[in-house]
């Protein structure tokens, strides 16, 4: 039985699922889509891109919604051709987490193959510093595109959970995870040796599933939502959705698509039914708040 859904009052039969809202700050249309998704969710949970133009807008967000549950999706890469950002904690070349062009790496092969690990987390506190000096309330903490899967960064992930006393997104490693992602077996292997020593100590909650349809058609994606709940065994689920409003913002930003399935994603979150078909289906929905909260305790 997974400890921490234990000490919640929780059976060996629940589903218990965390509904998450990536890339939040990344712009005005992944943001206005997440607010309306918190006016019709039971829990409003998502984590904001600190080193984004947008970021602003959540730190308000959260002061004026303290419900919100708000963690930091730690960012050391920017993906997109047209729309770019840089580290907060340093421009230095030599750092290795800058591209020729002054931005941090698109991908994670490249970053990973540049960096130079200290600077990287460096970089990761330093969005997590700045989120909570922005009077951030700061839920847990999750990566931006598995970038801090790596021998050399996934401890010091760990170790921000333990010094910030939050949880940190932490799934076991499947098999179709880690073929998904490439893992190299060395990070397996320090994956493996830090959830067992965690599973051990009970420091931090560890997720027994990790879900995302982000491959899946956007018109099939609500029909495949509620399919995939279905088929979802008992224990702690991180359930991952990009939602973005329709328009010319996200338009400009991301190829069809990509924003064809974040817009899906928002008009199926966005919608009451789903989360009353959820609480007919006596799905058991959380925030990262609530396993905070238990930590803590």
């Amino acid at each position: 039985m997974h400890s921490f859904l234990n000490r919640l009052g929780f059976s060996p039969e629940d589903k218990v699922i965390i509904f998450h809202g990536d890339d939040l700050g990344m712009c005005h249309a992944m943001n206005s889509a997440f607010m309306e998704i918190a006016s019709v969710a039971p829990t409003a949970c998502g984590s904001v891109m600190v080193t984004c133009p947008w970021f602003n807008e959540i730190v308000g967000f959260a002061q004026n919604h303290p419900e919100a549950d708000i963690g930091v999706h730690i960012t050391l890469t920017s993906e997109w051709q047209n729309y770019r950002w840089r580290p907060i904690s340093t421009l230095d070349p030599k750092s290795g987490l800058l591209d020729e062009e002054g931005y941090l790496w698109a991908d994670v092969e490249s970053l990973h193959s540049h960096m130079d690990p200290d600077a990287a987390i460096a970089e990761m506190k330093a969005q997590v510093e700045y989120a909570l000096n922005a009077g951030i309330d700061v839920t847990h903490i999750d990566t931006h595109m598995g970038a801090v899967v790596h021998p050399a960064l996934f401890p010091a992930y760990v170790e921000l959970g333990l010094t910030y006393r939050v949880p940190v997104m932490l799934p076991r490693p499947s098999e179709e995870l880690i073929s998904r992602h490439g893992i190299p077996p060395e990070t397996v292997e320090t994956l493996q040796n830090l959830l067992e020593r965690l599973e051990r100590t009970q420091d931090l909650p560890i997720i027994d599933h990790l879900a995302s349809l982000y491959d899946v058609p956007p018109a099939r994606r609500e029909a495949e939502y509620r399919k995939t709940v279905e088929s979802l065994p008992p224990g702690l689920t991180h359930f991952i959705y990009h939602a973005a409003m329709p328009g010319a913002e996200i338009e400009a930003i991301s190829p069809k698509e990509d924003r064809e399935g974040r817009i899906a994603d928002y008009r199926a979150f966005s919608h009451p039914d789903i989360w009353e078909w959820l609480k007919a289906h006596r799905v058991h929905i959380i925030g990262y708040r609530t396993l905070r909260d238990a930590m803590k305790a």
